[in-house]
């Protein structure tokens, strides 16, 4: 398992994929490559799984994190995160925000084990269907992320 940089320009067509099979509403590759277009964001993939990630000063916030569902529980959604959650700490990020779909309980999971906290919530945020929506938990961690998980998050 092997989690490297994605450059833009590079083929996004896997992540794409992966993308698709891991939501209702995917991501394109030309969407994709335009977000990593964006100042501040980055990327990182393995074969089986990616994360977006854009930092802006002090925050960073994941965009994304797409992990092929028959590969998920292995590790890989955490070793994702713990890279681009470093990723950001070097770039100046002291806080890390997502937000999750409040029904997704093991991506809820696996946030909560890395120290992640619960600091709002966006009313139908997800579309999940024609005309059906679903709340998003809006979660925060300090960074860089406690090796221990589950840290309090202050300030």
């Amino acid at each position: 398992m092997t989690v490297a940089p994605i450059i833009r320009g590079s083929d996004l067509s896997r992540l794409a994929q992966l993308h698709a099979e891991s939501f209702a509403v995917p991501w394109t590759k030309d969407a994709l490559d335009e977000l990593l277009a964006t100042p501040g964001t980055f990327a990182f993939a393995d074969e089986d799984g990616f994360i977006v990630v854009r930092s802006a000063t002090d925050e960073a916030e994941i965009l994304t994190l797409a992990v092929r569902p028959g590969c998920r529980r292995q590790g890989l959604g955490t070793k994702l995160v713990r890279t681009a959650a470093a990723h950001a700490h070097s770039l100046g990020s002291s806080r890390i925000f997502l937000e999750v779909a409040v029904n997704n309980l093991p991506a809820a999971e696996l946030y909560e084990r890395l120290g992640f906290h619960e600091v709002g919530r966006r009313k139908a945020y997800y579309a999940v269907g024609l005309g059906k929506y679903e709340d998003a938990l809006i979660l925060q961690s300090n960074l860089p992320l406690s090796p221990l998980g589950n840290r309090p998050v202050t300030g």
